[in-house]
């Protein structure tokens, strides 16, 4: 994915998942999105980054094996998003 298709996905993952406190040049693209060390989002979170996969990129998540690998850092969702498109 390009850097602004990037920024648009951290917007959509911003706005759906009501992240008030970032920006999407705030929010760091290899942070992790759980856990203390990253944004420390939740179980909850999670079907929120599902809905943002299929809402915006028509994308399914087969397995929550394969959720796990995709939602890692906003960067490895966008690394799906171009695999997958």
């Amino acid at each position: 994915m390009s850097e602004l298709d990037i920024i648009e996905l951290k917007k959509h993952i911003i706005e759906d998942l009501n992240l008030e406190d970032y920006t999407p040049e705030t929010l760091d693209a290899a942070a992790p999105l759980f856990g203390d060390e990253g944004l420390g989002l939740d179980s909850i979170d999670v079907l929120e980054l599902i809905l943002v996969l299929e809402k915006y990129y028509g994308l399914r998540v087969a397995s929550p094996e394969e959720g796990k690998k995709i939602f890692q850092t906003v960067q490895t969702i966008a690394d799906y998003i171009a695999a997958n498109r």
